[in-house]
């Protein structure tokens, strides 16, 4: 268990301090404690960071969610597991976006946090199928590939999450790979009953750019789109 590095995001230093005692009794190591999101960042610069504790409401200019969305896009195998106060709609749909172990409620039980502790070491410790061995995979570069039947894109083996509509745009810039796709494709495959505007197709090709770290994806002005890769 020494190999799982934990970072506790909490901007209550009571909370902090007794979460990172129960933890240590289990037998975890929690790398760092702070109080906000530039901090954390910070943090998992320049430590192994495998599974973050994360309040929703910190510190600072960027709540617990925005701060796991930078750190899961620059380190997409780190586990999170939210702790907040707040179960409404609005933070649960962001959290999930994400794909955390777990979103729990304070005050937690101590219980339910040493399960889902489990379930994140039980993910980082067991070995991955290389995704670049799927019989439907396309690899589009060392880094990222992407399954076509499980409409999966993975970036360095872990799934990252394609809403239907930018997998529905994948798909579509894949099979034309190396070509120009224009605007009035994309609209009428993805959106075949609706009357869509450029905004709306620049709006989800800047999406899925974002999800492929702004890689592959070129823009032609007056023509379309084409996807690059060999």
């Amino acid at each position: 268990m020494n190999s799982i590095n934990i970072l506790i995001v909490e901007d209550e230093s009571i909370v902090a301090m007794e979460i990172k005692s129960y933890i240590e009794k289990l037998h975890y190591p929690v790398i760092d404690i702070c109080s906000n999101g530039h901090d954390a960042i910070k943090i998992c610069s320049r430590e192994k960071i495998d599974i973050l504790l994360m309040d929703i409401c910190i510190k600072g200019d960027i709540d617990g969610i925005e701060t796991s969305t930078i750190i899961k896009e620059k380190y997409p195998q780190t586990k999170v597991i939210f702790l907040t106060a707040h179960m409404d709609e609005y933070n649960i749909d962001r959290a999930v976006e994400l794909n955390p172990i777990a979103y729990l409620s304070k005050p937690f039980q101590r219980e339910e946090l040493h399960a889902f502790l489990k379930i994140a070491t039980h993910k980082i410790s067991t070995r991955q199928i290389d995704p670049k061995s799927l019989p439907n995979c396309i690899i589009l570069d060392e880094e990222f590939c992407y399954d076509k039947k499980s409409t999966t894109l993975f970036y360095c083996s872990e799934s990252i999450h394609l809403t239907r509509k930018e997998s529905e745009l994948l798909d579509i810039l894949i099979m034309n790979k190396n070509n120009i796709v224009d605007f009035y494709t994309i609209a009428n495959l993805i959106w075949p009953d609706k009357d869509i505007s450029a905004n709306t197709v620049r709006t989800l090709i800047k999406r899925l750019r974002e999800k492929l770290k702004h890689k592959f994806i070129e823009t032609l002005s007056s023509q379309g789109y084409r996807l690059i890769i060999s």
